[in-house]
């Protein structure tokens, strides 16, 4: 597991390549900051510790993160509720506090960004690996959304006496 951390008076960036699934969303974001071609490939103060902060924050797995150095990690705006997207053809993309916990109780992971393995193939299971462009995961037969049930008239509802 490579973890890496990259540093200016302001900042620290974090990189866990464990988790990084090369979605390239830092890259596009801050391609200054962001460099595979370069090493090291991360240079913080390349760009505005805001603009890491806002580069960082588009990570959808968690595996760059940044704190400001002398302070409390800068707040990201995060959902009440855990939000859980499936990607199309991928990973189920989690935003909100979550917590990642073996059966036995002991907690792996706590993170405001999660992409979680729902092809099979990931080797760093539950994680994202990008096994799924590999193996050409398909969600094509996923059942579509259902269609909203039409609302029924208080006066036309039935009581619970009348089902039977």
């Amino acid at each position: 597991m490579t973890r890496r951390t990259y540093a200016t008076d302001e900042i620290e960036v974090g990189w866990d390549a464990s988790l990084c699934i090369h979605t390239a969303r830092c890259l596009k974001a801050a391609p200054e900051v962001f460099d595979v071609h370069r090493r090291p490939w991360i240079v913080p103060d390349a760009g505005s510790a805001e603009e890491v902060i806002g580069a960082v924050a588009k990570c959808p797995t968690g595996a760059l993160t940044v704190r400001r150095i002398g302070n409390v990690d800068p707040a990201e705006a995060l959902p009440e509720q855990p939000n859980v997207l499936l990607v199309p053809n991928g990973p189920l993309m989690i935003r909100g506090q979550v917590e990642i916990v073996q059966p036995d109780g002991t907690v792996v992971r706590r993170s405001s960004r999660v992409t979680l393995c729902r092809c099979g193939a990931s080797e760093n299971k539950p994680y994202c690996d990008a096994s799924h462009r590999r193996i050409g995961f398909s969600t094509a037969d996923e059942a579509p959304e259902p269609e909203p049930l039409p609302r029924v008239p208080e006066a036309e509802r039935e009581s619970p006496a009348d089902c039977g």
